[in-house]
């Protein structure tokens, strides 16, 4: 496989690796997560600003580690799309720029595909087709991968990403962001059965519901309302020993019914698609009551499953490289003047190595 050095910015990650066939020789991230916590998300102006500020230390830094000099490398890989485009704009440019003055080929990669890569850098995947639950702050679809490039969306939320709807519900509850591992903590020691919430549907129109779909907009809606019940009787009641707003039980119960909803329509998929294992992968693999869901359910269901590492769930630069070598092992490179998306199909992942620019 060939010697790439990979660079991530899609959004407040900065991240820089150097991979050889599913090895990573040195990987380096620069998070924003403190910085963006103040303001409750992601600004994008402050994100572009602090990527310029940070890449240029991470590509050193990686180099150095790994002993490894341009002139060494195969190929330059960068993130091109989906992302927000001044921070995808830092990697690319700065990708593009380093590959020309060293005459090598570079490599545009759609963020997703880097994502489906990171559970190759675990343990070794059994033979193909299997399906990917891949969940992060954007995304949340299942995915059946036939092998590199050839993917076949089977599911996808409707609204608010699972990872999305974990940063809301946590503004709500006053817990901070990111919401996903703010809310992990705050239910580590709840009651997840306390509080009944819906598992969201998305209706067929011409009736029933699809099978492997998600909402978490009405999950999020009944959250508030059941926040704002919850308070409203704290307020009226000034009996002594009147309880707190119980914010263990609520995030864990919040926890509990996404993650469940998650396993319970992936197993289905998988099951139904004769795909005998499935992969969880993106930032919200890292969740720990999601990860035992998944293994008790497949079990049950005799799927084989496999996870992303848990260093490489997040947003980073080496899943990016594993992409990468990939599309450069099958003789694929990216035109120079390719810019980047703010939104582009996982499926049309292909339009990056065309011979012209697709934007």
């Amino acid at each position: 496989m060939p010697l790439v050095l990979a660079l991530e910015t899609s959004c407040d990650e900065s991240a820089a690796a150097i991979v050889r066939d599913q090895t990573v020789l040195a990987s380096a991230v620069a998070s924003q997560v403190e910085e963006h916590a103040r303001w409750g998300g992601v600004v994008p102006e402050i994100a572009s600003r602090r990527h310029v500020e940070a890449l240029p230390q991470l590509i050193e830094q990686v180099c150095r580690d790994s002993g490894v000099t341009m002139a060494e490398l195969d190929g330059i890989a960068a993130t091109a799309a989906p992302g927000l485009v001044g921070a995808l704009l830092v990697a690319s440019v700065t990708g593009r720029t380093l590959a020309r003055l060293h005459g090598k080929p570079f490599v545009a990669v759609h963020h997703l595909e880097g994502h489906l890569c990171s559970v190759q850098l675990g343990e070794p995947l059994p033979p193909g087709p299997y399906l990917v639950l891949l969940v992060s702050g954007g995304h949340t679809e299942l995915l059946r991968v036939d092998g590199p490039g050839r993917y076949v969306r089977l599911g996808r939320s409707h609204d608010d990403a699972a990872g999305e709807a974990f940063d809301k519900v946590a503004r709500l509850l006053g817990l901070g962001y990111p919401g996903g591992p703010a809310i992990e903590a705050a239910g580590q020691n709840g009651d997840p059965l306390r509080f009944a919430l819906p598992k969201g549907r998305v209706s067929r129109p011409e009736g029933g519901f699809y099978p492997y779909d998600f909402s978490f907009s009405g999950l999020k809606t009944a959250m508030l309302r059941l926040v704002r019940a919850l308070e409203a009787e704290h307020q009226s009641e000034h009996r002594a020993g009147n309880e707190p707003l119980p914010l263990a039980d609520l995030a864990a119960s919040f926890e509990q019914v996404v993650a469940q909803v998650l396993v319970e329509r992936s197993c289905r998929c998988a099951r139904e698609q004769g795909l005998g294992t499935l992969v969880l992968v993106g930032g919200v693999a890292a969740n720990r009551r999601l990860r035992q869901l998944l293994e008790q359910r497949c079990g049950l269901d005799g799927l084989a499953w496999r996870v992303a590492p848990l260093a490489y769930c997040t947003d980073n630069a080496a899943m990016i490289g594993v992409a990468g070598a990939q599309r450069l092992a099958g003789g694929q490179s990216s035109c120079f003047d390719l810019g980047v998306a703010a939104r582009l199909p996982l499926e049309q992942a292909g339009l990056l190595y065309e011979s012209q620019p697709c934007f």
